[in-house]
């Protein structure tokens, strides 16, 4: 049997040092002197002193006291700290604000402490800060705050410095080092990728900089900061990865969006302007429309129906020019009708309102002979994803950075599919000749509960897996499967929620619920459009409830 790592105590220790050592292999020409000095210096260490550091990198906040730190396998707290503090990596004198130090004295040592400053000591803690920040503007160390509580303050000076390799290692600042716990216990399982000498997200300093310069952007955008200035800050910034490009892109239009909302739409056309992000047209178009700008809109529009960049925009586009038409003067353009769904009525009484009406209706419409599952975007996708996933898992350069991505980070690009369209074909023409059910059946137990953009294992099961390989027939699936390579960001979604199979029959039938009040969304529309053009069986479900006693 395998060791558990986390048998070992200092498993978090090893896990940081996994990452130095992957950062020294892959990064070396990317690191910075201080970043070089910081990783021989650790090294030198003693495994104590290394602990306690990592400790601290991995927990809340940057300062710690020396009375709240308890680890058996570190033994001594004060001897392990001191090479940290000769190294300049904690310090003991940090200069705090009383807001600062706030955070980490309880109630009654702030009493003891600042107990002259405090005018209802019998208040709650949080209801002291305001005063005591007007009353205490200064700052002072630990020991000058509180010279009474015989204890040490010690303050991390390295976090940034430990950001920024947890950053060139993942690739971003939302996954951080629990990452390593979860794979350890079996909570997450990742595949496992070959990285090829091009397999950097970051592939240079000036690559770092700039990803840690939008991420602070991000954060002054978020933190309801004057989205001017932080636009020109964006503008600024000269960047030649792609995979930056597109991070600077979706921020531009996050902004934009936020500036539209506000009706702030000076700011948000210029920025739906400059933005090559996927949809921006579509609100600059929707943008121009509100501020009268009907000419220029109509053009635009006319543009996109002529090459859209995508089924939704086209959708929009379709549903946009009558109306701008009109506004100029043209003739009224009749819409076309929407094409005639199968409709099932259904009046349910409603004898639990926490479940969901998908739900009452699967339970309704269900037989031994003709089983229903709620799927909705997770069957198709499941199928899609265990079928492809060699295709999905191609160790292409700019595709995966390190070993905890649940799917390669260009998956919705523009060129996704097109940079492994020999795979993908490779993996579909498997549906032409019927290996795909062997094929599916095989990766399902071989990569049972590794991570994936597509497979959905919470959903996915034996019974299901198997009534939908004998029902639901090769030509559909390739349909599916070719449209969500059109456009991963919108076809993923918007399935229909449930499914019915009849496995003597070997068919099936989709069902799109909707509950009292409820319609059609965009993504929904298209897809059913699509199953119709294609003779797929599928039926819109509308539901009312009974009268309780009626």
């Amino acid at each position: 049997m395998t060791a558990n790592p986390l048998d070992d105590p200092f498993y978090y220790l090893n896990n940081f040092m996994q990452v130095l050592d992957w950062l020294e292999h892959r990064y070396g020409d990317v690191l910075s002197v201080e970043e070089q000095r910081f990783i021989a210096d650790f090294n030198d260490l003693s495994r104590e002193s290394r602990a306690l550091l990592v400790r601290m990198v991995m927990r809340k906040g940057i300062h710690f006291r020396r009375s709240k730190l308890h680890y058996a396998e570190i033994g001594d707290i004060a001897s392990a700290a001191e090479p940290l503090v000769a190294l300049g990596w904690l310090d003991e004198q940090l200069p705090l604000s009383v807001e600062a130090l706030f955070e980490v004295l309880l109630k009654a040592e702030i009493v003891e402490c600042l107990g002259s400053a405090i005018v209802q000591p019998k208040g709650k803690k949080a209801e002291w800060l305001p005063a005591l920040i007007e009353h205490f503007p200064e700052t002072r160390s630990f020991d000058q705050w509180c010279p009474s509580l015989n204890d040490r303050l010690f303050s991390l000076t390295i976090m940034d410095l430990c950001d920024r390799l947890r950053l060139m290692f993942f690739g971003n600042l939302y996954q951080d080092w629990s990452e390593f716990v979860l794979a350890d216990l079996g909570i997450f399982t990742y595949e496992k990728v070959e990285f090829c000498s091009d397999s950097r997200g970051l592939r240079s300093r000036e690559d770092v900089d700039a990803c840690l310069f939008l991420h602070q952007c991000q954060q002054h955008f978020e933190a309801g900061e004057a989205v001017v200035g932080i636009v020109e800050q964006i503008n600024g910034l000269t960047l030649s990865n792609p995979w930056l490009q597109r991070r600077r892109e979706k921020l531009l239009f996050q902004i934009a969006q936020h500036c539209e909302r506000l009706a702030d739409f000076s700011t948000a056309l210029a920025l739906y302007r400059q933005c090559a992000y996927p949809g921006a047209r579509q609100r600059l178009i929707r943008v121009l429309e509100r501020c009268e700008e009907y000419e220029l809109a109509l053009e635009l529009a006319t543009q996109a129906e002529q090459s859209p960049q995508s089924a939704a925009e086209h959708q929009q586009v379709l549903r946009i020019l009558p109306r701008l038409r009109r506004k100029l003067g043209g003739p009224p353009v009749k819409r076309a009708s929407a094409r005639e769904m199968l409709r099932l009525e259904l009046q349910l009484p409603r004898t639990d309102p926490v479940m969901s009406v998908e739900y009452y209706v699967q339970a309704h419409l269900a037989e031994d002979s003709a089983p229903v599952h709620y799927v909705e975007n997770s069957l198709v996708n499941s199928l899609f994803g265990l079928l492809c996933w060699p295709a999905i898992f191609a160790p292409l350069p700019g595709a995966f950075f390190h070993p905890f991505q649940r799917g390669p980070a260009d998956l919705l690009n523009e060129d996704f599919h097109e940079r492994r369209v020999d795979l993908f074909q490779a993996c579909l023409a498997e549906l032409d000749d019927g290996r795909y059910q062997q094929t599916i059946r095989k990766r399902y137990v071989e990569k049972w509960g590794v991570q994936s953009p597509f497979v959905f294992w919470n959903v996915l099961n034996d019974e299901l897996l198997e009534q939908a390989l004998d029902c639901l027939p090769a030509e559909h699936l390739k349909h599916w499967f070719n449209r969500l390579l059109l456009d991963i960001r919108a076809n993923r979604a918007g399935m229909p929620d449930l499914i019915q199979f009849w496995p003597q029959k070997k068919t099936y039938r989709m069902i799109e619920v909707k509950g009292p009040g409820d319609r059609l969304q965009d993504n929904q529309l298209r897809w059913l459009e699509f199953c119709h053009e294609h003779h797929m069986p599928i039926a819109v479900c509308y539901v009312q409830w009974a009268e309780q006693g009626a």
